[in-house]
């Protein structure tokens, strides 16, 4: 690494460390304040004005969503352009256990810190808000709408009970079934009757006899939406919604059928009339980058971070998505003892901790300084893109 490059992450550092209150006490507006998935109204307008405070230009309401926005850093130069996205969707009954409130004020961080050295790196700066990552999509529509045809790397912070860079993400498809019988008294003429109940549970049955033949990584879970009315009378309707899972785009697409399959064989052996709804969400699986990776692992390491490997399950996030379309990197940083699980009460208590708002600190100041890396060092960007186009 280069004096320059040094000294420039050098001043990144400075910047956030006098941006920390700020940062910290937007982590805190947000957690006290959550936001189901496209309605983080005062979320956006607190990043964007804090955006607009430090000179951006704002775009809000972008790709056809109230909550969405764009910011430019006033600096640059013709090279590439480099993103950092923030989500600060909640979840439902359990608000930011998922820790979106961090993942905010990380990529704003990351973005005031890159901006203020902008004048001396050749490339764009973006920080974009992506709502709705719980389940909406956020990403995904703002990659329908354009949006990230002007970015060359994106990059984001997830919070976690461990530190990782080279994790990935399964994609995700939801799929509903909906099974329709005929009603009929279940003791005096069940004759008479067609159960759309044991087409669900044909279903489940089905489904749990595929598992043993899917793929270690693969995934498929799923509930009862819908069981019938009364136990006397033959359910007429009954329907269940599942989430499939798989690492590569291939298998996800083969293990949908698969399970498509399990829910026609129950209709077919109950004589039910089936209908199947996949319009829902559906993530792709993590495009890994392991240049631009490596680079956000050195930064935090630099930070005195200890990055852990790790093999275990994996979720599902619309940053997927973006990794498919741009070279992009999600990794982890650690605000939590290990093994507090995600979306879960402990981990919203992490999320509006003292640890978890020092771990946002150095996860901007980690993405921000391999913003400067990404745009300082011509050939760093370059291995990038080739990696990236080499699949």
């Amino acid at each position: 690494m280069t004096e320059k490059l040094s000294a420039l992450k050098a001043e990144v550092e400075k910047e956030l460390d006098e941006l920390s209150d700020d940062l910290i006490d937007l982590g805190k507006r947000i957690f006290d304040n959550p936001e189901l998935k496209f309605e983080e109204y005062r979320a956006m307008e607190w990043l964007t004005e804090k955006l607009e405070e430090e000179g951006f230009s704002v775009e809000r309401g972008v790709g056809g969503m109230d909550t969405a926005f764009i910011g430019r850093c006033p600096k640059g130069g013709d090279g590439p352009t480099v993103a950092f996205l923030s989500e600060y969707d909640a979840l439902p009954g359990l608000g930011h256990a998922c820790g979106h409130n961090l993942i905010a004020a990380i990529g704003l961080g990351a973005g005031l810190g890159l901006c203020s050295v902008m004048d001396r790196l050749d490339g764009q700066l973006m920080v974009i808000g992506t709502p709705a990552e719980e389940g909406g999509g956020g990403k995904v529509n703002l990659i329908d709408a354009g949006v990230f045809d002007e970015v060359d790397v994106a990059m984001m912070v997830h919070p976690s009970d461990r530190t990782l860079v080279g994790r990935g993400s399964l994609g995700v498809q939801e799929l509903k079934f909906d099974f329709y019988g005929e009603a009929a008294h279940a003791s005096s003429q069940p004759e008479e009757g067609i159960n759309a109940l044991d087409a669900v549970i044909a279903t489940f049955n089905n489904v749990n006899a595929l598992r043993e033949h899917i793929k270690e990584s693969s995934r498929i879970h799923g509930i009862i939406t819908d069981g019938g009315e009364k136990p006397n009378i033959v359910p007429e309707h009954a329907s269940a919604y599942f989430y499939v899972r798989a690492a590569e785009p291939e298998d996800l697409e083969e293990l949908l059928e698969k399970v498509k399959n399990c829910a026609r064989a129950g209709s077919l052996a109950t004589g039910t009339e089936l209908e199947i709804d996949e319009e829902g969400h559906g993530y792709q699986p993590m495009h890994p980058n392991p240049v631009l990776a490596d680079l956000v692992k050195e930064n935090f390491e630099a930070l005195g971070e200890e990055v852990e490997d790790y093999e275990g399950g994996m979720g599902s996030t619309d940053m997927g998505d973006v990794s498919q379309k741009v070279p992009a990197v999600h990794p982890y940083v650690r605000i939590a003892n290990e093994d507090t699980p995600g979306h879960s009460k402990a981990f919203a208590e992490a999320s509006n901790s003292d640890m978890g708002y020092t771990a946002m600190l150095v996860a901007a100041k980690a993405i921000a300084m391999a913003g400067v890396d990404v745009l300082g060092d011509e050939e760093n960007y370059r291995r990038i893109v080739e990696t990236f186009r080499e699949g």
